[in-house]
């Protein structure tokens, strides 16, 4: 795809704090071949295109400067989600989204010259298990104790992940940053070509013949191609008239049996064995993990990027399995 760099008036200073991860690289690598000056703060700075300096997510430190009269912040600060959620990990899933966020709160508050915009992470996870419609940011249920059968209702874990992204949300807009644009990125789980993330997971289970439903296959999975996200991020960012909760997904989302088969199919995987619920537990259990990532339904519509004009090169999932399954073979078979 061209450069967007005509949208903007000279190339654009964009520190990504706890860039590190899958998405930080995916926006980094994006921003940089843009002609953007990209920096992006993280615990163990490591080899990379981009500049990147040391951060302790904890306390205010020399990071701040490159805070001070850049354009753009986007928050990725966060630890990982895939384990299992016990007394200390969930203790650090919390800490590491609420604290970082009102650290970051404080410093952008008081900067000379603050950046004019603020994106920061949150999750489609924040609605409830949705079977029965989408979720915009409109009209989109909050999720927390819903039942999801009819004498069920959601685990105690779905509830703990929908707690932090709501006290998440809450710790990003509780401080007033009259000169920086806020934007909650409501994001579904973003697919890329790369090792040891959700796409790899899917991908080695088809590969091996388990690619079937997981679970009775009909809750809805959102999603989100890596190329998309990083252009949603920057639509965000040229349009101004986009604040608060917004969210990045795929318009089209699917029950797990068509997200699966489509899977197989890019994969040309003829069969997969389904894996039930019961045994996705017991998985879970010994991945250090846990079920909601698969299980919960999650059935999110980008009604506002759709509103506001953005159109996704990959809306639908068929193509956008077909792409990612031939970036993975050029990259790493």
């Amino acid at each position: 795809m061209g450069s967007n760099l005509a949208a903007f008036s000279r190339p654009l200073r964009i520190v990504i704090p706890g860039g590190s991860g899958q998405v930080g690289q995916v926006l980094a690598s994006y921003f940089l071949e843009r002609g953007h000056h990209v920096t992006v703060l993280t615990r163990g700075p490591f080899t990379a295109p981009w500049q990147t300096v040391h951060w302790d997510g904890e306390q205010i430190g020399p990071w701040t400067e490159h805070l001070e009269g850049a354009d753009v912040c986007v928050n990725l600060a966060g630890r990982n989600v895939n384990c299992r959620y016990n007394g200390a990990n969930r203790e650090a899933i919390y800490h590491s989204r609420i604290h970082t966020t009102r650290l970051l709160n404080a410093v952008i508050a008081r900067l000379a010259d603050p950046p004019r915009v603020w994106l920061n992470a949150s999750t489609a996870t924040i609605y409830r298990h949705a079977l029965d419609r989408a979720m915009d940011e409109a009209t989109g249920e909050l999720g927390g104790n819903e039942l999801v059968s009819e004498r069920r209702r959601a685990p105690e874990t779905w509830n703990f992940s929908i707690h932090v992204a709501e006290d998440w949300e809450r710790a990003f807009f509780e401080t007033q940053t009259p000169r920086t644009r806020k934007v909650a990125m409501r994001s579904a789980i973003t697919f890329s070509p790369m090792t040891r993330n959700a796409f790899a997971i899917f991908s080695n289970l088809t590969r091996l013949g388990l690619g079937g439903r997981q679970g009775n296959g009909r809750q809805f999975v959102s999603w989100i191609h890596e190329a998309d996200f990083a252009r949603a991020v920057e639509f965000l960012i040229e349009h101004e008239e986009l604040d608060g909760p917004v969210n990045i997904a795929a318009p089209h989302p699917l029950p797990n049996r068509e997200f699966m088969a489509a899977l197989r199919e890019a994969w040309n995987v003829p069969n997969g064995l389904p894996l039930p619920a019961p045994l996705i537990e017991v998985a879970a259990f010994f991945l250090r993990t846990e079920s909601e990532l698969v299980l919960k339904s999650r059935r999110v519509i980008p009604m506002r990027l759709l509103e506001a004009g953005f159109e996704f090169d990959f809306p639908n999932w068929p193509e956008a399995a077909e792409d990612l399954v031939q970036q993975w073979r050029h990259r790493n078979d």
